[in-house]
């Protein structure tokens, strides 16, 4: 799937590299991701929901089932598909921070599940998207 968000100024300086760049990607890469679940009548219900030091990306339903959703984004598959670095400590923080989401929110009964949105940035084109439903 591709989505027609752009991604971060492409011809970037130098003051602009590095991490901030990484972190625009990221910021860019959950928007699109967002106008993705959207648009397959996901109803997002929290971006960035943090609590003590993890955040899950976004929470959403898909149906009647809550959806815990990790995005990762990059621009290249030089070092593999983004998908291969939710690794199995990365799982158990975001089923611990999951776990602390549906007890705040009261929402112990709900049935939920974790998806990966993969995303590369195809510059100006926007966003190729590979949705993992039910990653872990």
């Amino acid at each position: 799937v591709r989505l027609g968000l752009r991604g971060p100024c492409p011809g970037a300086g130098p003051a602009e590299a590095g991490m901030s760049d990484n972190r625009a990607l990221g910021r860019s890469g959950e928007e699109a991701a967002v106008a993705y679940l959207q648009k397959k009548k996901f109803k997002v219900v929290s971006r960035g929901f943090r609590f003590q030091r993890g955040e899950i990306d976004i929470i959403a339903y898909d149906g009647d089932v809550l959806v815990f959703v990790e995005v990762k984004t990059r621009r290249s598959p030089d070092f593999g598909p983004p998908e291969e670095s939710v690794t199995p400590l990365k799982q158990r923080q975001i089923r611990r921070l999951a776990e602390a989401y549906l007890m705040l929110n009261g929402l112990g009964d709900v049935p939920c599940r974790f998806d990966i949105l993969s995303l590369f940035s195809d510059g100006l084109q926007g966003y190729r998207v590979h949705h993992i439903t039910d990653a872990f």
